[in-house]
């Protein structure tokens, strides 16, 4: 179906109520969580099925749903789990404040790899409790070139801190484009653990990684 898809086509989008294009006119917006794609046939010819139907009373997520979402993390990323595990939310957004909320008492520390996704910042603090930010660490390469590294001593430190209690990870790293390895994660695992501190893993971003690189789920 991707073949036959054209990614060059332009929608033009101002006008439609769209948060990205309608807020502002002076700047050109660049999101990837919005990008400017029309969906793919068989999505728009679903909702059109949908829509044709005519009635619009609640909903719930079938079988189905769960049954690709398994299917998709084991085959792709030989990542297993049971559908008791998943608990369906309508965002990622959603999913940290209600996770932070039933897992951070109020004036509690959740701990953050800045810079990081603004959000993050909000679901803590909306819930009472506080940032604590473990900074990422520049590491300069060869041709003018850079990337960022986990700063594990600052995170050790920040752990052993019993007012800590959770932390959020970014995996894969936004904005810092960073896919971390299997051992970095097992580093962030070994020092939560010892320290008693939950990790709450946002993965939204796990299919867009460059080639040559690899996505690992925490999980696994």
């Amino acid at each position: 179906m991707a073949k036959d898809f054209n990614f060059d086509k332009i929608v033009l989008r101002r006008g439609s109520g769209s948060l990205k294009w309608d807020s502002r006119h002076d700047v050109i917006p660049l999101w990837v969580a919005d990008m400017d794609f029309q969906a793919a046939p068989c999505i728009l010819e679903a909702l059109r099925r949908r829509v044709d139907h005519g009635v619009f009373g609640y909903t719930y997520v079938d079988e189905n749903y769960y049954d690709a979402l398994i299917d998709w993390f084991s085959s792709r990323h030989l990542y297993t789990f049971d559908r008791s595990d998943v608990i369906y939310i309508p965002g990622v957004v959603p999913a940290l404040s209600a996770i932070v909320k039933a897992l951070a008492p109020a004036g509690s520390g959740v701990i953050v790899q800045t810079p990081v996704y603004n959000c993050f910042f909000s679901s803590i603090r909306n819930n009472d409790c506080r940032v604590v930010e473990n900074p990422l660490l520049r590491k300069d390469l060869s041709d003018n070139e850079f990337t960022y590294v986990m700063d594990l001593d600052g995170l050790e430190r920040l752990a052993s801190d019993p007012a800590n209690v959770l932390m959020l990870l970014c995996n894969p790293h936004n904005p810092a484009g960073r896919a971390w390895t299997h051992e970095e994660l097992e580093a962030v695992r070994d020092i939560c653990q010892r320290h008693g501190v939950t990790v709450i893993s946002d993965e939204i971003h796990n299919e867009l990684t460059m080639p040559g690189y690899r996505y690992v789920p925490y999980g696994t």
